[in-house]
């Protein structure tokens, strides 16, 4: 009799027990890419970058792009696992990328900042889309325990999301910053640890596999594809290294642009080409991706303009640290995410839920109202310019509102406003659409760089720059929302029985 224990029998707290692994396994992987996130615009603002005029518009195109490449990345990675590697290859590879980017981060050394960036893009490419893939792939489908298990998972991204910019923002501060980023490192690297233990106990049983060993075997060049994606992988880093040292030139938003005008042109010949009912919606599926792209590129500010007026125009005296600052966003989420969901649960049994493009609305008006707060935080500034921090936690108490009122139902409706046959690839456009979100990142933060060489740079000399940006942010914002709630009405039509 085998000793092994059947996959279906391994259970923790009524859920497979492969999801607590995969929850450690994100929940560090989080800890990690947050971490490193926390430091990653203060760092070349006052390391990589220190030396020139345009320290903060170099800043902001680094970040923009290196954020883009992130997300589109996932894209590519989730098709390489579906058609060869497999989830378990795939994350592992994905982890090992990660890891030794995060390490690389820890040399004092210009090439290996951009070539650590490069690493990170490629492995999350690999991680990101198939961890949470990973974690669907565990119950069966109709299993009344799906939803309660991604809210554990999920619960473990914003675990992650608190803790480290807090952990790593404290060791870069008393220590330096590649303590920081070898934190991030380290946390990495624990990650990966429980997901291979999980594999050698055998909770995930046969999931995740590779979709066909002869495709998995198969030699290309000589070479099983097994071995030859992860050689491709670290080949892929150098030249991703390049188009992100390249700043001046921003191959990167040339080459989003190009993406983007693409998938609107196919969107279009497909809309063209269907029936009426489907053509409206999907064009709602693709509506509720571009109010999606523009809440997300005003709610990623924080990791980049946000972090700098925390540093510059926030009064942090012993409080925390402008990168800690980045820790506000995940704990909103982890205290507000169950009592909302609970909201929704109440209306909907008095039949008040509101329908999705009213909750993208008020998302959207409550983000504009978020950096309305920061745009008059400049009225209580005192005598060197530093804001009071209550300005900065309201701000981002209603921004994770928002974002709790449109994230969670956003995915599901591209799913199921989607034609069937283009469910994949309209996937595929909903994870660019965070790309395209730090390109709108990258144009604002340009918009409020400040040019100087002085490390002490803020105060009264920048706090009207980064205030009259945040009013404008607020004034398109509130916009957005207002137009999304005024023509609620006519896109529930065109969503038709999609609630």
């Amino acid at each position: 009799m085998s000793s092994v224990v059947k996959p279906e029998e391994q259970q923790m707290f009524g859920h497979p027990k492969g999801l607590f692994y995969l929850f450690f396994a994100e929940l560090w992987e989080r800890f990690s890419f947050y971490g490193m996130r926390a430091l990653l615009t203060l760092y070349m603002v006052q390391e990589i970058f220190k030396a020139i005029v345009e320290r903060d518009a170099a800043t902001a195109i680094v970040y923009a792009s290196y954020g883009s490449l992130v997300y589109a990345s996932t894209v590519i990675g989730g098709q390489i696992s579906d058609k060869i590697l497999g989830m378990r290859a795939s994350i592992f590879l994905g982890g090992v990328l990660m890891a030794l980017g995060h390490f690389v981060l820890a040399i004092e050394n210009d090439i290996a900042f951009f070539l650590a960036l490069a690493f990170i893009v490629v492995g999350n490419g690999f991680f990101k889309p198939n961890i949470s893939t990973f974690v669907g792939s565990l119950y069966e489908d109709g299993d009344v325990r799906k939803d309660s298990g991604f809210t554990i998972f999920y619960m473990g991204i914003n675990i992650g999301g608190f803790v480290a910019p807090l952990l790593c923002g404290w060791l870069a501060a008393e220590y330096g910053w590649h303590y920081g980023f070898g934190l991030a490192g380290i946390g990495m690297l624990a990650g990966l640890i429980f997901f291979w233990s999980g594999i050698k106990k055998n909770v995930f049983g046969d999931k995740g596999m590779p979709p066909s060993q002869e495709v998995y075997e198969k030699r290309v060049l000589g070479i099983p594809q097994k071995t030859l994606i992860p050689i491709i992988a670290f080949l892929c880093a150098p030249a991703i290294a390049w188009l992100l040292s390249s700043w001046q030139a921003n191959y990167v938003s040339g080459i989003f642009k190009f993406i983007g005008f693409t998938v609107l042109a196919y969107l279009g010949y497909i809309m063209y080409n269907l029936d009426s009912g489907a053509r409206k919606k999907l064009f709602m599926a693709v509506l509720i991706t571009f109010f999606m792209t523009l809440f997300w590129g005003f709610h990623e500010l924080s990791g980049s303009v946000i972090t700098l007026f925390a540093s510059r125009n926030v009064d942090l005296d012993g409080i925390m640290t402008a990168s800690q600052t980045n820790a506000l966003n995940s704990m909103f989420i982890i205290i507000l995410a169950i009592p909302i969901s609970l909201l929704w649960g109440y209306l909907s049994k008095r039949k008040l839920n509101p329908r999705t493009p009213y909750k993208f609305g008020l998302g959207l008006l409550l983000a504009g109202v978020s950096f309305y707060i920061l745009s008059i935080s400049g009225t209580s500034a005192n005598e060197n310019g530093m804001v009071p921090f209550t300005y900065l936690l309201v701000m981002y108490f209603i921004i994770s509102v928002g974002e709790l009122f449109m994230s969670p139902v956003g995915l599901s409706k591209i799913t199921d406003l989607s034609p069937k046959n283009i469910v994949a690839f309209m996937m595929g456009v909903w994870f660019l659409s965070s790309a395209f979100a730090f390109q709108i990142v990258g144009f604002i933060s340009k918009q409020l760089a400040v040019e100087s060489t002085d490390a002490n740079v803020g105060g009264l000399d920048t706090l009207g720059i980064y205030t009259d940006g945040f009013h404008l942010i607020a004034m398109y914002s509130l916009a957005a929302g207002a137009i999304v709630l005024i023509f609620s009405p006519l896109m529930k039509k065109l969503m038709g029985n999609v609630h």
